[in-house]
């Protein structure tokens, strides 16, 4: 019996242009604090799926919250323009 399989992941796995780019791994190099905090939060929701969440759990999923948020706000002040106030005007 012959199995008939693909072979084009093994043709273009290698392939060049499936490599990110300088300003991709930038720009993800920029995004990882947001990307760390969501991890954060979505591990202290994950254990809380299988139980009641206590005291604790609720303490954690906040704080995870606020470390989005902030990450998100800097991130956010990275990319917003600078406008300069005029002095005397």
């Amino acid at each position: 019996m012959n199995h008939i399989v693909t072979v084009q992941d093994a043709v273009t796995a290698f392939a060049p242009w499936l490599e990110p780019t300088d300003a991709e791994l930038d720009a993800i190099d920029t995004e990882m604090p947001v990307i760390s905090a969501q991890v954060e939060l979505l591990d202290a929701q994950i254990m809380t799926l299988a139980r009641t969440p206590n005291d604790l759990d609720t303490q954690r999923i906040r704080r995870a919250c606020r470390q989005v948020l902030a990450a998100r706000r800097e991130l956010t002040n990275l990319s917003a323009p600078t406008v300069m106030p005029e002095v005397g005007a």
